[in-house]
């Protein structure tokens, strides 16, 4: 009997050491593997049309009698608020603001002789999700010339804008095409290491960004998000 329990006794320790080898030998290959490691990023790229415009119609008027130039003014927006509902536009689309008064006789470092004491600035703003069609005004505004409607271009301080707010709608689309990419450099990275990979350790993503896609097409923007993702590389 007592050879009996001392033969159980052994298996049962020997069979306790192969267990006990397994799991060191599976502590010490991670331990030895686990800064083992792959960072990749994925970029997702999307061309999109601006859906909002904005376009400030500026003028301006000059002369030494106040109240004639708001009467010049008042007529001038009438006939552009006209020709912006003509086209398509509506009251909500259209916003009329104060005329901005610059008055020479009142500045102090001006020592010549002022032809004009008064500069008024008139701007009419459209805002409108109708793109297409407010570049098409754009372009046909030569009909406010022929009213006697001078229509300053090039103003730096009333320049056109083009935005795109719709980004919540391509925003999911973007972020999986975004990890996939990353997905695909980290798998090309492991087969060209001899490697496998594993699971992922971190996982970030980077703010979207939305830029025009050249100076001459500012109605075009690029889209652009970036995943950044750490995966273990196994054996």
């Amino acid at each position: 009997m007592k050879n009996h329990s001392f033969t159980g006794a052994s298996a049962l320790v020997a069979v306790a050491i192969v267990v006990l080898g397994f799991l060191l030998k599976g502590g010490l290959d991670n331990y030895t593997y686990r800064d083992r490691v792959v960072n990749v990023r994925g970029l997702c790229e999307r061309e999109v049309m601006a859906n909002k415009v904005t376009w400030p119609i500026v003028t301006k008027e000059v002369g030494n009698d106040l109240p004639a130039i708001y009467t010049r003014i008042d007529r001038c927006n009438q006939a552009i608020v006209a020709f912006l509902k003509g086209k398509g536009l509506q009251e909500s689309e259209i916003s009329v603001r104060p005329p901005q008064v610059y008055d020479y006789a009142a500045e102090r470092y001006s020592n010549q002789d002022i032809r004009f004491r008064y500069q008024v600035t008139n701007v009419v703003v459209v805002t409108s999700g109708k793109v297409e069609e407010v570049r098409r005004m754009i372009s046909e505004q030569t009909e406010l010339l022929r009213q006697g409607i001078a229509i300053v271009d090039g103003d730096y301080s009333y320049p056109i804008s083009y935005e795109y707010t719709a980004l919540n709608d391509i925003k999911p689309e973007m972020i999986a095409e975004a990890t996939a990419n990353a997905r695909d450099a980290a798998d090309k990275f492991a087969a060209d290491s001899h490697s496998r990979l594993g699971k992922i350790k971190t996982a970030s993503q980077g703010q979207f960004s939305i830029e025009n896609r050249d100076i001459y097409t500012p109605e075009r923007k690029t889209v652009r998000v970036v995943a950044y993702i750490t995966y273990f590389l196994d054996r």
